[in-house]
């Protein structure tokens, strides 16, 4: 039963992946395409690395994973904020 559970939370990380990658290929400005790509990419990311960590018992492992999550909620944030922000500095029409 827990393994149909960590297929479906990746599937639906996936799911976010690829509608992440449509929003950036669709939307018309700069600021919209980093928004679908930084919420929906830190999100699925972090469903994907769950359903995995999910198919193995707590060891190792499990705490690597959880850490991972953790770095990368961290760094994708700072990535988008510093994106939007030295695009808004530069003045440039995007």
């Amino acid at each position: 039963m827990m393994t149909y559970f960590s297929l479906l939370v990746i599937g639906l990380g996936l799911f976010l992946m690829v509608t992440a990658a449509i929003g950036v290929v669709r939307f018309p400005n700069f600021y919209t395409k980093v928004h679908a790509a930084g919420i929906a990419d830190t999100l699925g990311s972090a469903l994907v690395l769950s359903g995995l960590d999910m198919q193995y018992t707590f060891s190792l492992f499990t705490i690597k994973v959880i850490l991972l999550i953790c770095i990368l909620w961290i760094t994708n944030a700072t990535a988008c904020h510093m994106l939007t922000h030295c695009a808004y500095k530069s003045d440039k029409e995007l």
